[in-house]
């Protein structure tokens, strides 16, 4: 019988990776309080699939520029003190949206998106590098499962709760949410200095800036998990077009986007949850490769569904699939980089992350102005079906890497 610690269970031992992920709970649960309070005004106020696509551009608006800078300032200074300061300034973005929410145009929304956006762009890179200081490297797998299961939970709950708050007026979420993000920056400050596993702070020179793309283009099976993901979910999400599903397809208000929102998360949950209790120990570029189809085929069945139970049930194996990809690809990141570059390299995933999420949210809105919601969720689906397939050929070490564990594969 696997010990605590093999399982995965005996990774919460650790204080301070305790308080991480309820610092992060609390942060998730903010995020998508705030992003559903925006999306459900947004399109309230317009009934345009375009202004719900904008959401997504605006949001990406920092991500790039910032990338360049955000992982060199993880490697640099205290991580828990940049978590820090990006909790100050979603603390402002939130503050901004209690005083505006109120108005007639999406426009303020979009500044404000911006601002969220920036601190998204410092705090992922900061998180994640922190994330492998807390734990011993061996645990990894299994704190990475446990972080995902705990983001999940956040995304399950922060929906919901918007969608019930939103009626009691516009601004409530958004007072929940900073609350919450109150509370994170508490429990972080709360935690001990993690130390960092050896290296020398890396000097602020332009090769630093892009040694983070230099390292991921020079690991074939870490290039092929996060282009693969950047392809699918740019080409195939759906989570833009939702409040046209929730008010015009399925005909429930914000609390049925709320369900609509968590649908996924329930399903990355239950995933998440099983492999915190049996981490992936063989085959796991097949699995990678085989949960991606998964997730494209259960979007082509989302955007044929008829009533909001079939669609919420879609969804849930959308995000089952979807996690599965996720533990995969940050295991391989966090296991495969050095110490002294994490913080660059996370940073470079979280650009891409970003443009997947944020500009396929745009595409989304944009091509179903044209063609309507239903033929764009479709046909992304299908574009993710075919990129896992061709990745598989395009990037073998990927397809071929085995165990987690540093550089095997099934060769």
């Amino acid at each position: 019988m696997a010990s605590g610690a093999e399982s995965g269970g005996g990774v919460l031992r650790h204080r301070d990776f305790r308080l991480f992920l309820t610092s992060r709970f609390l942060w998730g649960v903010a995020l998508q309080m705030q992003a559903i309070a925006i999306a459900w005004r947004v399109y309230e106020v317009t009934r345009d699939p375009l202004a719900l696509g904008l959401i997504g551009l605006f949001a990406f608006a920092p991500a790039l520029p910032l990338s360049f800078v955000a992982g060199a300032v993880a490697d640099r200074h205290d991580r828990q003190r940049v978590l820090a300061l990006t909790y100050g300034a979603m603390s402002l973005g939130l503050a901004g949206f209690i005083a505006l929410s109120g108005g007639s145009t999406a426009w303020p929304a979009y500044g404000l998106v911006v601002i969220l956006g920036a601190a998204r762009a410092f705090s992922n890179p900061a998180s994640q590098a922190l994330l492998a200081n807390l734990v011993p490297e061996a645990e990894f797998p299994a704190a990475a499962a446990w972080s995902n299961t705990v983001n999940q939970t956040g995304v399950i709950l922060g929906p919901s709760i918007g969608g019930l708050l939103f009626p009691l007026g516009a601004r409530v979420p958004f007072i929940v949410a900073l609350l919450a993000v109150v509370a994170a920056f508490i429990l972080n400050a709360s935690m001990a200095r993690a130390p960092s596993r050896g290296g020398r702070r890396p000097p602020v020179t332009l090769a630093v800036f892009i040694a983070g793309y230099r390292f991921i283009w020079s690991a074939p099976a870490i290039l092929g998990a996060i282009t693969l993901d950047l392809v699918a979910v740019l080409l195939g999400g759906a989570t833009a077009l939702l409040p046209i599903y929730a008010a015009d397809v399925f005909h429930f208000g914000p609390w049925g986007l709320g369900l609509l929102r968590s649908s996924p998360a329930i399903g990355s949950l239950t995933a998440a949850f099983v492999l915190t209790r049996a981490p992936l120990t063989r085959h796991a570029g097949r699995v990678m490769f085989g949960a991606v189809i998964v997730y494209g085929c259960a979007t082509i069945l989302f955007a044929l569904a008829t009533n909001i139970w079939l669609g919420m049930a879609c969804l849930a194996v959308l995000g089952a699939a979807d996690i599965v990809s996720v533990v995969v690809r940050q295991s391989l990141i966090q296991i495969d980089t050095p110490d002294d570059m994490r913080g660059r390299v996370v940073a470079v995933h979280n650009i891409l992350t970003s443009a997947s999420n944020n500009l396929g949210d745009f595409e989304s809105g944009a091509l179903a102005a044209l063609i309507g919601a239903g033929p764009t969720i479709m046909a992304g689906g299908a574009c993710a079906i075919v990129a896992s397939m061709a990745w598989m050929r395009l990037f073998p070490a990927l397809r071929d890497r085995d165990s987690l564990a540093r550089g095997q594969s099934s060769r």
